[in-house]
């Protein structure tokens, strides 16, 4: 992996550059102070990731993260800072990570290891996923039967997506999504990792979900179906839909049937 370091503060420059060099395999082609300059830089030549400050001159973190972001190459983004409230801002625009200065070395390392290991996947080959599920009993409350799906690993949201808790961006992969659920002005996302309450509505969510795995199932609720362990009929020709792990039930509303039926082979 090639890797841009954009600090203005000397120390902070040098510390990050060492840590790297210490825990990864990643190669550190440059480091620069100025926005306007990263730009430029960027014209000529391309990188996998960048380690991004925010408070820098010129042109700050979070403006050029949005100009990167129209990229049609898009390299991994890093927020090196020590200002908290950018979190969110920086969840929207797909950060694969938030740290805060003072630098934590363990915290550095893991999330190099994750780094490492995401531009791995991304990177691979496209492949065929076969996921299957127990047959239908006579009655069609078991769960689903065979799902197929082509993904392509080269596009980063079809494999993570990025979870706020906190502080912190929590990189996921989206098969760790078992559902999400509408609560007011904000989404709570259910995962093999705990909880996260997404600043987002259900509907924005979902956009950033993989399409042919993740269904809308309920005006409140999204359900990976791959996570999907039992269908139970429930009233007015609807289900309750249990999932692996989990005792919570998801409902399918009635306007949803026919749609779940037919993605389900029901």
């Amino acid at each position: 992996m090639r890797a841009l370091i954009v600090e203005d503060e000397i120390l902070a420059s040098e510390e990050l550059n060492y840590l790297i060099q210490e825990h990864s395999q990643i190669e550190v082609v440059d480091r620069l102070e100025d926005g306007l300059d990263v730009l430029k830089f960027l014209q000529e030549q391309e990188v996998d990731v960048i380690f991004l400050d925010i408070n820098i001159p010129s042109l700050d973190g979070m403006m050029l993260a949005h100009h990167i972001g129209k990229f049609a190459t898009k390299p991994y983004i890093v927020f090196t800072t020590a200002y908290k409230e950018h979190a969110a801002e920086a969840f929207e625009l797909e950060a694969f990570d938030y740290i805060l200065k003072p630098y934590d070395e363990k915290r550095i390392a893991a999330m190099l290891h994750k780094l490492e290991l995401a531009f791995k996947r991304d990177h691979a080959p496209v492949e065929q996923h076969f996921e299957e599920g127990p047959a239908p009993t006579a009655d069609g409350s078991a769960a689903h039967g065979e799902l197929v799906r082509e993904r392509d690993t080269n596009s980063h949201t079809d494999r993570r997506i990025n979870l706020l808790r906190n502080d912190n961006i929590i990189v996921t992969d989206t098969a760790d999504i078992y559902y999400a659920e509408a609560q007011e002005k904000v989404t709570k996302v259910y995962t093999k990792n705990g909880e996260f309450t997404m600043p987002v509505s259900i509907s924005d969510f979902h956009s950033r979900l993989p399409q042919d795995t993740f269904f809308r199932c309920h005006r409140s609720y999204v359900v990976n179906l791959s996570q999907i362990r039992e269908i139970v009929p429930w009233f007015n020709n609807t289900y309750l839909l249990r999932l692996r792990d989990l005792e919570a039930e998801v409902p399918v509303s009635r306007g949803k049937v026919k749609e779940f039926r037919q993605l389900m082979r029901i």
